[in-house]
């Protein structure tokens, strides 16, 4: 069972479109945060790939540029065609599984796999199975899901602490005084301090910031079992496990029920987005989980019917980060991890909240929510598939063991 259909939700598709109207300071700082956190977090994978499979610095940006084209118009076009926040990322673990895979294989065969895999995808949005899968997962698993993959990003601002005490404490008790006094500009207000915090300790490194614009690189295809066994299927693999269901667990926990967002149309249009650009370097983009929860929370906007503008918003800087690949990167390493990590966790205090609170409210599921939680939250990897996939399976085993029908 998914959760129940807020009557705010239940208008949201009539009546006309009006972006402008619906764009707030906090809408538009929520997708600049998504956008942040979705490259510092990972965009370090495709340089590591990259350079491990001897692939040219032209490559290398293409990748990127394809990755981010592809995001930006899926994030932009789906939130605006369904007024939700529909936030759509790369494949994090895709790109991890890149690093050991990408140098065995010859490029072009490498491009030819992530055809396959997109191919993939798109068959499963078409045909609807997934949407059916989504329906039959019971409430509050999908809200402890949620809870347990945001829980390993929150907690980063508490590890961030231990080296860089005075940035993140100077943080943290400003978000709790804008907090009480302004909530509705918390992160925004925090964000501010935080980058004068960081400029006034000497953190703030500009020396290796430089301008430039990313260009396209084509590359023919080529098709192989090898490559397709290595890298096409796992690809498909982790992006369902990893990117799909999570995603689509974040939308259904914040309220936004298969009514107002199918899954099916999602997964497929990121399926022809990947087809598309999979010749110019992309691995794959899906629905994105952590990034998608900054732009559904309620630090995006007090009203659930506007956060969509958060997603677009977060679609533009994805757009301004694709055309500036290189420049985005060097900007982005300008700034410590530390503040980086620490505001990403504090946009997403609400959504862990919220998850927990959701998966806690019906007794008989209780016990599964819990399993799901600290599976998700462990971090577990087995096969290769990260922990979001296995806290599902060993939710949906519990629930099933624990309240089958007794014959």
């Amino acid at each position: 069972m998914t959760a129940p259909l807020s009557p705010d939700l239940r208008t949201l598709r009539p009546g006309p479109l009006r972006p402008f109207a619906d764009t707030t300071v906090s809408t538009v700082v929520a997708g600049f945060v998504a956008m942040m956190t979705g490259y510092t977090s990972s965009l370090v994978l495709m340089f590591q790939a990259g350079q491990a499979a001897h692939l040219t610095d032209a490559q290398i940006s293409s990748w990127i540029w394809a990755l981010s084209i592809g995001m930006a118009v899926c994030t932009i076009g789906l939130s605006l065609w369904f007024r939700v926040p529909i936030v759509i990322a790369w494949s994090t673990p895709g790109a991890a599984l890149l690093i050991s895979s990408l140098p065995h294989v010859p490029y072009a065969e490498a491009i030819g796999a992530y055809i396959v895999c997109a191919l993939l995808l798109t068959a499963v949005g078409l045909t609807g199975w997934f949407d059916t899968l989504m329906k039959r997962i019971p409430g509050g698993i999908a809200a402890a899901l949620l809870a347990g993959i945001l829980f390993e990003i929150g907690i980063e601002i508490f590890h961030a602490a231990q080296y860089q005490t005075p940035l993140v404490l100077t943080m943290f008790l400003s978000y709790l005084a804008f907090k009480r006094a302004v909530p509705r500009y918390a992160i925004v207000a925090t964000l501010g301090v935080g980058i004068l915090a960081a400029a006034a300790l000497g953190l703030l490194d500009f020396s290796h910031f430089r301008v430039a614009v990313a260009k396209p690189v084509f590359t023919m295809p080529a098709f192989s079992v090898s490559a397709i066994v290595s890298i096409g299927i796992p690809l498909f693999v982790v992006a369902m496990a990893s990117q799909n269901v999570p995603g689509i667990a974040v939308l259904r926990a914040d309220g936004y029920d298969h009514t107002v967002a199918p899954s099916s149309p999602l997964i497929a249009t990121t399926g022809l987005a990947s087809l598309l650009l999979a010749p110019f370097g992309s691995h794959g983009v899906n629905l994105a989980a952590i990034t998608a929860a900054i732009c559904t929370g309620s630090h995006a906007h007090e009203d659930r019917t506007k956060r969509y503008m958060a997603a677009v918003w977060c679609g533009v800087f994805y757009l301004v980060a694709g055309i500036f690949g290189a420049t985005i990167a060097a900007l982005f390493a300008a700034f410590p991890k530390a503040l980086v990590v620490s505001i990403a966790a504090l946009a997403l205090f609400g959504s862990i909240m919220s998850g927990l609170t959701n998966a806690m409210q019906d007794p008989k599921q209780r016990e599964a929510a819990l399993v799901t939680f600290m599976v998700t939250a462990s971090g577990l990897t087995l096969l290769s598939i990260g922990a979001a996939f296995w806290g599902l399976v060993a939710g949906v085993l519990t629930q099933f063991v624990l309240n089958a029908r007794r014959a």
